[in-house]
C-alpha cells in the first residue's frame, strides 16, 4: 500500500469540514414548521449591579427594574462589563423580549434558544412569572454547550405570551451572550433542538468514546510491545482528550473547582503527550521546546489548582490560561509540525490533523470571548473526532503495511523453503547415490571375502587334489556340487527377506529339495511363525544358510538317514531352528576334538558371528541339531 500523501489528507479534511458545515447549516434552518413558530430577534437589555449570586424572585415585572434599557437585536454578544464607574464585582444582565399582540400565540408550548452564556444563575420569566431557573455551573461546563429548551407550564402557556424576561447573573468581567429565541409548539421546535443538542453534545460524546476506546486498545498493545512508546503516548493523548472534553456533555459528581481544574489541565497534558509523540515521528530531540512545554504545564497546573495559594477562578484568568494554552499548542504545532512534515509522509498527515485541531480550538476561544456570536458552534468538541479519524488512517495504514510485510516475509520464506527443499532433495539424491555405491562396494567386498574363504578355498583344495591324483571322479563331482550349492547360497543371501527367518529357510528348502529327492531322503517341513529378526542383513543371512546347509549336508553324507525334519520354535528371548534325522549317530565330542570336525567348527564360528549358538545331540536313533538365534542382538539391546 502506498503512503497516504498530505495533499490527500488535506482534501479529505476539507471535504469532512464542508460536509459538517452543510449539516450544521441544515440544523439551524428550515427544521421548524413555517407559520407555527415565532423567531424573536428584537430585545432590550440593561445590566444592574448585584451583591453576589442570589436566588431569583418568583415574579419579576420589567417595569420595576431601572429604566436604563438599551434596544438591541439578538443574538447579543456583550463585551466585558469592567468600567471605571462600576465597582461592583457582580451584575445581573436583564434581556427583555416583547411579543406583539398580533404575534402572540395561545398555543405556545416551548421556548428554544441556541445558547444563554453566563457564569451565574439564569432565570426566565414568562409574563412576569418565573418559568425557568438554572443554577451556576461555571464557565467550563454550563449552557454554553447545551441549547435552551423550556416546556412552558400549563398555567403559564394557557394565556398568550406577551413578554419574556431573562435574568443572567454573572461576574463583572464575564462576557454575557444571548442567542435569538424561538417560541412555538413543542413538536414544531423539538427537531431543531434535538439536532443542535446531538451535534453539540451527542456526536462529540460518541467520537470521544471511540477515541478513548482506540487509546485503551493502544495501551494493551504497548503492554506487549514496551519498546514502542508511540502506543503509550497515543493512549495518553486519547485519555487526556477525553478528560478535556467532558464538559461538553457530562457533569461529573465532583467539586466544581476540581472539575474545572481537570478540564483546563487536560489540554495541557494532551499537548505534552502530543509533543513527545511528534518527537517520535521526526526523531529530533528539541530539548528546549520539551523543557518549555513541561515547565508551562506544571506552572498552569499549580496556578489553577483549587487551593488557597492558587489564582482566582475568574473569567480573565481563565481567558489568559486558555490563550496561553493556545500559544503553547501553536508552538508545538509549528516547531514540531515543521520537523515532522520534513520527516515522513506519515508525519505530514499528523501535521494536517494538528492544523485542523488548532483552527477548531481557535474558534472555541473566539466563541468563549464573544469574538463571534453566541449562535456559533463549539467545534473544539470535534477535535477528538478529527484526531480519531486521522490517527485511524495512520493505524489502518500501519495495519495494511504490516499485513503486506507479513505476506512478503511469507512469500520470501516460501521461496527460501522451496530452494532449500530443492537443495535438500539434491543433497539427499547425492547421498542416496553415495550410499548405494557404498552398499554395492560393501556387498562386493563381502561376496569376495566369502568366495575367497569358502568357495575359493574349496576349489583350490579340489584342484590340488585332482592334480595330485588323490581324488576320485565321484568325489570331484560331489565337491563341485558343494561349491555350486555354496555359490547359490551366496546369491540367495542377497535376496531381501525383510527380517523374516521363515522366508530365508524357504529359499534354502527350494535349493535342497532336489538333492534330497536324488538321495531318496524325505523332508518333513515343520516350521511355525517366528518373530521378526530386525538384524537379519545379507551377511547374517548367509551365515544362517551355511550353518543349516552344513547340517543337512552332513546328514546326507554320513548318517544314511531316510528322513530329515526341519522345525522352528520360540525359545526364551530367541528362536531356534531344529534339524533332526533318523540316521546313524556320531560322537559329537570326538568329532569336535578331531581335525576332521572342521565343518562343525565352522558352524560354531558362524553362529558366534551372529550372536547365536549351535548344539548337537546324537545317538542310535538319529541326530538332533539346534541353531538358536536371538530376537535382539547384543548391540541393539545396548542401543
Amino acid at each position: 500500500m502506498k503512503s497516504v500523501p498530505a495533499a490527500a489528507a488535506l482534501f479529505f479534511s476539507v471535504a469532512l469540514l464542508a460536509a459538517l458545515g452543510a449539516f450544521l447549516s441544515l440544523a439551524v434552518s428550515g427544521i421548524e414548521r413555517s407559520g407555527e413558530c415565532l423567531h424573536l430577534t428584537q430585545a432590550s437589555w440593561q445590566a444592574v449591579p448585584a451583591t453576589g449570586f442570589g436566588a431569583m424572585p418568583a415574579t419579576q415585572d420589567s417595569r420595576s427594574l431601572p429604566s436604563g434599557w438599551h434596544d438591541t437585536r439578538l443574538p447579543l454578544a456583550m463585551p466585558t462589563r469592567v468600567k471605571a464607574a462600576d465597582t461592583s464585582a457582580y451584575f445581573t444582565t436583564w434581556v427583555r423580549l416583547a411579543v406583539d399582540e398580533a404575534q402572540a400565540l395561545t398555543a405556545s408550548r416551548a421556548l428554544y434558544g441556541v445558547r444563554l452564556k453566563t457564569d451565574g444563575p439564569i432565570a426566565i420569566y414568562i409574563n412576569g412569572k418565573l418559568a425557568y431557573r438554572a443554577q451556576p455551573r461555571g464557565q467550563q461546563w454550563n449552557s454554553l454547550f447545551m441549547p435552551l429548551w423550556m416546556n412552558l407550564e400549563p398555567g403559564t402557556s394557557d394565556a398568550p405570551v406577551h413578554e419574556i424576561l431573562i435574568g443572567l447573573q454573572h461576574t463583572s468581567s464575564y462576557p454575557v451572550a444571548v442567542s435569538s429565541l424561538w417560541l412555538g409548539p413543542a413538536d414544531a421546535l423539538r427537531g431543531r433542538y434535538q439536532v443542535r443538542q446531538w451535534l453539540q453534545s451527542g456526536l462529540p460524546a460518541m467520537l470521544n468514546a471511540a477515541f478513548l476506546a482506540v487509546g485503551i486498545f493502544a495501551l494493551f498493545v504497548w503492554f506487549r510491545r514496551r519498546e514502542d512508546a508511540s502506543y503509550l503516548l497515543f493512549f495518553c493523548l486519547a485519555a487526556t482528550a477525553f478528560a478535556g472534553h467532558l464538559h461538553y456533555y457530562v457533569d461529573l459528581p465532583i467539586a466544581r473547582d476540581w472539575f474545572g481544574w481537570l478540564v483546563i489541565n487536560s489540554l495541557c497534558w494532551g499537548l505534552t503527550s502530543l509533543h513527545f509523540f511528534l518527537r517520535l515521528l521526526h526523531g529530533r530531540p528539541l530539548r528546549w521546546l520539551g523543557r518549555a512545554v513541561v515547565a508551562t504545564v506544571v506552572l498552569i497546573g499549580l496556578a489553577t489548582m483549587p487551593l488557597p495559594w492558587a489564582l482566582p477562578n475568574s473569567s480573565p484568568m481563565l481567558a489568559t490560561i486558555y490563550a496561553l494554552e493556545l500559544l503553547l499548542a501553536l508552538a508545538i504545532c509549528i516547531v514540531g509540525g515543521a520537523a515532522t512534515w520534513r520527516a515522513s509522509r506519515e508525519g505530514r498527515v499528523v501535521v494536517v490533523a494538528l492544523a485542523i485541531c488548532e483552527l477548531l480550538g481557535m474558534s472555541d476561544w473566539m466563541l468563549h470571548n464573544n469574538v463571534v456570536g453566541p449562535e456559533g458552534w463549539f467545534l473544539g468538541a470535534y477535535t477528538n473526532g478529527v484526531t480519531f479519524i486521522f490517527f485511524g488512517l495512520l493505524m489502518y495504514r500501519r495495519y495494511v503495511r504490516a499485513i503486506e510485510e507479513v505476506e512478503r516475509v511469507n512469500a520470501s520464506l516460501a521461496e527460501r523453503l522451496r530452494l532449500r527443499e530443492a537443495e535438500l532433495e539434491a543433497s539427499h539424491q547425492r547421498l542416496r547415490e553415495i550410499e548405494q555405491r557404498q552398499l554395492l562396494s560393501d556387498e562386493r567386498q563381502r561376496l569376495m571375502q566369502d568366495m575367497h574363504d569358502g568357495l575359493g578355498s574349496t576349489l583350490i583344495s579340489a584342484i590340488r587334489s585332482v592334480e595330485q591324483g588323490r581324488m576320485r571322479d565321484a568325489e570331484v563331482s560331489q565337491l563341485l556340487k558343494d561349491c555350486m550349492d555354496d555359490l547359490k547360497l551366496a546369491i540367495d543371501s542377497m535376496e531381501p527377506v525383510e527380517a523374516d527367518l521363515l522366508l530365508l529357510l524357504a529359499t534354502l528348502r527350494y535349493r535342497l529339495e532336489p538333492r534330497m529327492e536324488s538321495a531318496n531322503v524325505a523332508l518333513v517341513w515343520d516350521v511355525k511363525e517366528l518373530p521378526a529378526l530386525d538384524w537379519l542383513d545379507p551377511s547374517s543371512a548367509l551365515n544362517i544358510l551355511r550353518i543349516v546347509q552344513e547340517s543337512v549336508a552332513n546328514t546326507l553324507r554320513h548318517t544314511r538317514a531316510t528322513v530329515i525334519r526341519v522345525a522352528t520354535a520360540v525359545e526364551g528371548d530367541g528362536v531356534q531352528v531344529v534339524i533332526e534325522d533318523n540316521g546313524q549317530g556320531f560322537d559329537v565330542a570326538a568329532a569336535l576334538s578331531r581335525g576332521g570336525g572342521r565343518g562343525l567348527h565352522n558352524q560354531q564360528r558362524r553362529a558366534q558371528v551372529i550372536n547365536g549358538r549351535v548344539e548337537w545331540v546324537s545317538g542310535e536313533a538319529g541326530t538332533r541339531f539346534t541353531l538358536w538365534l536371538p530376537v535382539l542382538r547384543g548391540d541393539e539391546v545396548c542401543g
